[in-house]
């Protein structure tokens, strides 16, 4: 029990390392198009995660090793469950790296726009997927012995809600990201962006939350140790504080 304990404890953190890491990435692609106002800006909000996005990558992968040796069943029924939105969020990386890529390879502004809109795209399509998937985790997946049972109802309500979580709450951690790394007008557009939202996203957090306790049986383990709800509190919390800052 120990063991597998401790295993589900380091996959759980290898996980969130890579939310943390590479959420970042995936927020300054969702906010590119409305971040940077001309090409120059794009390049810079590019630029500022250019040295990180294929290292922060690694960690998926890893996850995804991790998962394999430690719960080689529950890896084998996982991931043939949640083929499709996985090969999804697969191609979304794919295309995320390339437009990055192929950017700057053609002095071209068409050719800029059209792989800049290719990186928001697929960092949008990245973010909601994983959102998409990890949520119907949380609520559970119907083995159905084992036969694959279609993909659509994995776009229920609550997986959903949790894509759209995913996804503000990457694009909160772009912009402070690019409050960081930029200075001048990007910078205190990035700080603006970043005060508007957090609200939002402290209500979608909260109302993911909510529909957790009637969609999942997750709060069953809080209710019997509820010293376990300092994990959500401080997240909501987390949000709010890091987003209030005057400066970031």
């Amino acid at each position: 029990m120990i063991l597998e304990l401790s295993l589900f404890l380091v996959w759980g953190l290898m996980w969130a390392i890579y939310f943390v890491l590479d959420g970042f990435d995936l927020g300054i692609g969702i906010t590119l198009p409305f971040l940077g106002k001309t090409t120059g800006e794009r390049k810079v909000l590019i630029n500022t995660m250019g040295p990180f996005w294929d290292g922060n990558e690694v960690w998926l992968i890893a996850a995804g090793a991790f998962t394999f040796g430690a719960f080689p069943i529950a890896y084998a029924k996982m991931f043939s469950l949640l083929y499709t939105p996985l090969m999804l969020l697969l191609f979304a990386l794919i295309l995320r790296g390339v437009s990055i890529e192929f950017r700057s390879k053609v002095a071209d502004l068409k050719w800029m726009a059209f792989w800049e809109w290719v990186l928001f795209i697929s960092s949008f399509l990245a973010a909601l997927l994983l959102g998409v998937a990890f949520s119907n985790i949380f609520r559970g997946l119907v083995f159905n012995g084992g036969e694959y049972a279609g993909t659509l109802s994995l776009f229920n309500p609550y997986g959903l809600l949790g894509g759209v979580l995913f996804v503000v709450i990457f694009v909160l951690h772009g912009l402070l990201w690019a409050g960081v790394k930029t200075n001048g007008e990007i910078h205190n557009r990035a700080v603006r962006a970043a005060k508007n939202i957090w609200p939002i996203v402290a209500i979608v957090a909260v109302a993911f939350l909510v529909f957790t306790w009637f969609d999942t049986k997750l709060y069953d383990k809080y209710l019997a140790y509820p010293v376990l709800l300092i994990v959500p509190v401080a997240a909501v919390a987390g949000i709010g504080r890091a987003s209030c800052r005057e400066r970031v």
